[in-house]
């Protein structure tokens, strides 16, 4: 998220009068409740949403209520509960994997989980089976619930995890309405299994699980609690001021992934909270995306640069009628003026900004001023200043001096909405999370004489492709189990900006192989997901590595350069 194309024009020495130097948003702090359950926090104005539109599913035009999908959530919440009370389905603690796409019952399951007092993991169920069992493992997930297309790939026959399909009935499996739903009748279900006699509820209890690789190594288990989510979202639409600008008379597009951290908290969190209409496209399409937007009059869009880049270049998209949008969100990667400019003559009605997030920080470190209802102008490239109820410090990344305006640095966020810390890993933990709390993103950035903030480099090694985060790691790793490779390293390479990066492998091979670019390539391919795949391979005789056995990504890069350049 952010920009690379900004850069401070005549950088002046920061004079520190405090051992810290910290930023705030331009708006006020707001008084925050975040000691309540998810699930009740998003659905706190119920009694005043309830007969309203939900969730629209754009595929097939059915519509749940706020009061629907609430209930729904308390008979699944019922359902996992079950069979008995001393061996539930799903109990206080556990972890649901949501391998879905887009859907209603991605909803009704993410709450129901949240009711119960477990965690739900979220992955995309175009990953490989690899890749799914790896993160079934690492997140200590009992219960999975997908369909069909994504069934076969889940580990079978496994006595501990339960399968629940939310389309097909297939033998072996359980089904989302008809054998858990509808077999819950409205006298069993209790208010809210959380924080029943004698324990407690406990805000700071885990109730998301993403996956992230950080700023560094393998996808780690990203540990978001009901507090730093309802904190995330308060920090985006509560307040008499908000800062995106979300209301009960919004209707919401919602063709980003669920999975994904951005559209989970941005889109299905705080479009519930407020009470706004969503309509959720279980995929993305151009033509479906505009006609969606032309029968339910959407408000608000958000998206990521790749579709921004698909509208501004499509010649439909100047003869459909998208005036009804209000507002477009860009994040999860970087965005240029150019193609600003080209996508708002699309929609001369809208305002556009972008925001900048990570997982870990639970995510939405900043966004534009644009979308507050009082607005600021909106200043290209930038991506908004920090949300409210936070702090923001630049660093300097090698003395970790605290940095002042213009002054390019690692930025670190603090605040109640950042994670937990990631499951299992007290170290990568530890070396993401310092002792006075402060976040380090791992990011290179700076806050200009506006508070707005624009990101100019990257300290960590993960590659952003089209916004999916790619973990070098993760690929050396599997590379190195092909017997003809001694050795192995991944950087990105950067392509256009709205693309962002694509994984190219350094490859040393044993000594006599005949193995090929074609054969490395489809080697990975078969392992991991689409976006996953090696783009480029180039063959060296040895991995440059540091004495302590890193790998010397920045030389890496110097290569990559030099052979982009003899080319």
């Amino acid at each position: 998220m952010g920009s690379t194309e900004h850069q401070p024009e005549s950088p002046a020495p920061a004079a520190e009068t405090s051992p810290e130097i910290i930023f705030r948003s331009k708006l006020p702090d707001i008084s925050i409740t975040n000691n309540l359950p998810l699930h009740r926090y998003c659905f706190e104005r119920l009694p005043e949403f309830a007969g309203r539109s939900c969730l629209i599913d754009g595929a097939t035009g059915e519509v749940l209520t706020y009061a629907d999908v609430d209930l729904l959530s308390r008979r699944l919440a019922a359902a996992f509960r079950r069979p008995n009370p001393t061996n539930p389905l799903l109990r206080r603690g556990g972890v649901v994997m949501n391998l879905l796409r887009n859907s209603p019952e991605f909803v009704v399951s993410f709450f129901a989980a949240s009711r119960v007092g477990a965690a739900v993991t979220t992955a995309n169920p175009m990953s490989t089976p690899h890749e799914i069992e790896k993160q079934l493992l690492a997140a200590g997930a009992t219960v999975v619930i997908t369909e069909s297309m994504a069934a076969d790939k889940l580990p079978s026959p496994n006595p501990n995890l339960t399968i629940i399909l939310t389309d097909d009935r297939r033998d072996g499996f359980l089904h989302f309405h008809d054998d858990l739903i509808s077999t819950v009748s409205e006298t069993d279900i209790p208010d809210d299994p959380v924080g029943e006699n004698e324990n407690p509820f406990d805000p700071n209890e885990v109730v998301a699980l993403p996956y992230s690789s950080g700023t560094t190594g393998f996808p780690k288990g990203v540990m978001l609690t009901h507090r730093s989510l309802s904190t995330s979202v308060a920090q985006q639409v509560d307040g008499e001021n908000p800062n995106i600008g979300f209301s009960s008379d919004d209707v919401i597009l919602c063709t980003l992934p669920m999975f994904h951290i951005y559209s989970l908290n941005t889109i299905m969190m705080c479009g519930l909270r407020v009470g706004a209409a969503i309509v959720v496209m279980k995929k993305f399409d151009l033509g479906e995306m505009m006609d969606l937007v032309e029968r339910y009059r959407i408000t608000i869009a958000p998206l990521v640069p790749p579709i921004v880049v698909a509208v501004a270049k499509s010649e439909v998209a100047g003869r459909r009628d998208l005036s009804s949008v209000r507002m477009v969100l860009s994040g999860a990667a970087p965005m240029g003026k150019d193609i600003e400019e080209a996508f708002m003559a699309k929609l001369p009605g809208a305002v556009l900004g972008q925001g900048y997030g990570m997982t870990e920080a639970g995510p939405v470190l900043s966004m534009c001023l644009a979308f507050a209802k009082e607005p600021f102008k909106v200043k290209s490239g930038a991506c908004g200043t920090v949300v409210r109820n936070a702090e923001l410090k630049i660093i300097d990344p090698d003395t970790g001096k605290s940095l002042g305006r213009n002054l390019p640095g690692e930025i670190c966020i603090r605040g109640q909405q950042i994670m937990k810390g990631y499951l299992n890993n007290p170290e990568a933990t530890k070396n993401t999370i310092d002792a006075d709390g402060w976040l380090h993103t791992g990011d290179i950035g700076y806050v200009d004489d506006d508070d707005e903030i624009f990101i100019v480099d990257r300290l960590k090694e993960i590659i952003k492709y089209r916004g999916f985060q790619v973990a070098p790691a993760e690929l050396e790793a599997l590379l190195i189990t092909h017997p003809s490779i001694v050795d192995a390293a991944v950087v990105g390479k950067q392509i256009e900006p709205e693309i962002g990066e694509i994984p190219v492998a350094f490859v040393a091979k044993t000594e006599g192989s005949k193995l090929t670019e074609d054969d490395v390539k489809q080697f990975v391919a078969k392992e991991v997901i689409y976006y996953k795949k090696i783009r480029e391979v180039f063959f060296v005789n040895k991995v440059p590595k540091a004495p302590s056995g890193k790998i010397l990504r920045k030389e890496l890069r110097k290569q990559l350069q030099h052979l982009q350049q003899q080319a």
